[in-house]
């Protein structure tokens, strides 16, 4: 049986859209490229005035929250980045997610530029360990994502040290800019749909860039 069907066969009133943030637990990595999914969340449940609890058997911090007559499940998985979905499979099933579109996974994107905030349904995972891990826990890979663009490092082969310092320099407030976006998102999506958000972000960046088309 999918972790979706034993979702579906759960007690009680299940949430409308569980909204994950990924990164690596602990200070030492707060502020990284990698955390900025889990920033993003963060700020998000803080626009939202609801706080999270350590929830120990779903490996993760949880917030709930009410947008308009949708309720939501945010949350950041307190696993190490390669294990998010050791965190991701207890989510789904026990806020009663039965439809992958419905998990919305918040992540760092090294194919996208700094500031870049792009919607994405299903997919590949892009080398990515916590997509990878969630898609193998979950078995598909149709849930949704919103990808923040980090950029890709001077060397290909300094890509594992990219993603886990802080960005530096110019990056930093643009990338900063880019989680509000992402906030700005997600709003309208659990409002509004896929589509909505999609043109929200897509449009947010044409703006900031005069050559995109």
């Amino acid at each position: 049986m999918s972790v979706f069907r034993r979702a579906a066969a759960r007690r009680g009133t299940a949430a409308d859209w569980l909204v994950v943030g990924l990164g690596n637990p602990g200070e030492r990595h707060a502020g990284s490229r990698h955390n900025v999914g889990a920033e993003a969340t963060e700020r998000w449940a803080s626009k939202l005035r609801c706080d999270f609890a350590v929830q120990r058997r779903e490996h993760a911090r949880v917030a709930q929250a009410t947008v308009g007559e949708r309720r939501i499940t945010l949350a950041c998985p307190t696993t190490f980045m390669n294990e998010s979905g050791r965190s991701v499979g207890v989510l789904v099933k026990r806020h009663g997610i039965v439809e992958p579109s419905r998990l919305v996974v918040v992540h760092d994107e090294l194919d996208l530029e700094p500031g870049q905030v792009r919607f994405k349904s299903g997919g590949g995972t892009a080398g990515h360990n916590g997509l990878a891990s969630i898609a193998n826990q979950l078995g598909t890979r149709d849930f949704a994502r919103l990808r923040i663009g980090i950029g890709k490092p001077p060397r290909p082969e300094a890509g594992k040290k990219w993603v886990l310092q802080r960005p530096r320099g110019h990056e930093e407030p643009v990338i900063d800019t880019a989680v509000d976006l992402a906030v700005a998102g997600l709003e309208v999506l659990v409002r509004e749909g896929m589509e909505a958000a999609m043109t929200v972000t897509n449009a947010r960046r044409r703006r900031q860039d005069p050559q995109a088309q």
